[in-house]
């Protein structure tokens, strides 16, 4: 399958808890600038529009019609950028779901519900069953939310489904990020694909996070790198199916 030519902001921002307009706010603003820098995608960490918020899901939840998805779908339409932010689900069969939003430019929207769970999540939340794959400029990307990561069959169900990028919108704590980072670059060699991830900075939901956004190459190398804990817009570009860091790679004056 050809590949076409992508540039993805990775946006690690600061959220506050439970405050969706102020957060809203906040996305406009990091997608605006990777507009600005020529991105064709932006993605947003793990429930970024709320913080990870367990106790507050419910409460929190979106209905897939909510005004927060019009502004961001009007967003993108005004910037031909494509978005990916993390935000509670209403699911009518049960709990709420973990989820993300995807608006493109033209106005569709597509929205994905975390599959794989970590201890503890299902207490608050439901899991999904599809898989969230798209296009952008000619490249078959694929989303995974924090934990679906960590599932081996996640990702060989994306392959399989010819994706040739991987996104992980996720919260990453201090104290997990060797071991995560660890396997995102061994996922990137085993299946030669990029393998991006989008981190939290704030500390949200109980986990100091630890930031460290990035994207490693089709041989498991990190090649693009956020600005540590630091608001910072990481931009990957991507041609032919590789990864590079381009001269300007990231953005760190957002705040």
């Amino acid at each position: 399958m050809s590949t076409g030519n992508i540039t993805i902001g990775l946006a690690q921002i600061p959220v506050s808890k439970g405050a969706i307009e102020e957060n809203l706010a906040t996305h406009v603003a990091y997608i605006e600038r990777a507009a600005q820098l020529g991105a064709d995608l932006v993605v947003f960490p793990e429930l970024s529009l709320t913080g990870y918020e367990l106790e507050l899901l419910e409460a929190l939840a979106l209905s897939k019609t909510s005004e927060v998805f019009d502004s961001l779908a009007k967003t993108a339409a005004r910037h031909a950028i494509v978005i990916i932010a993390g935000c509670p689900l209403i699911n009518e069969e049960g709990k709420p779901s973990i989820g993300a939003v995807i608006c493109f430019p033209d106005g569709r929207r597509e929205f994905y519900n975390k599959q794989y769970l970590h201890e503890g999540e299902d207490v608050y939340c439901s899991a999904g069953n599809q898989h969230c794959l798209f296009s952008v400029n000619n490249t078959r990307i694929a989303l995974a939310v924090c934990a679906d990561f960590a599932n081996p069959a996640h990702i060989e169900a994306a392959v399989a489904q010819q994706a040739q990028v991987y996104i992980a919108s996720a919260l990453i704590s201090e104290t997990g990020y060797e071991a995560d980072t660890k396997l995102l670059a061994s996922m990137a060699k085993r299946h030669h694909l990029p393998v991006l991830l989008s981190n939290h900075i704030s500390t949200t939901g109980g986990w100091l996070t630890c930031g460290n956004s990035g994207g490693w190459n089709r041989e498991g190398e990190l090649t693009v790198a956020a600005n540590g804990t630091e608001p910072d817009l990481a931009l990957c570009h991507i041609h032919q199916g590789q990864l590079y860091s381009g001269q300007e790679n990231h953005v760190s004056s957002l705040h």
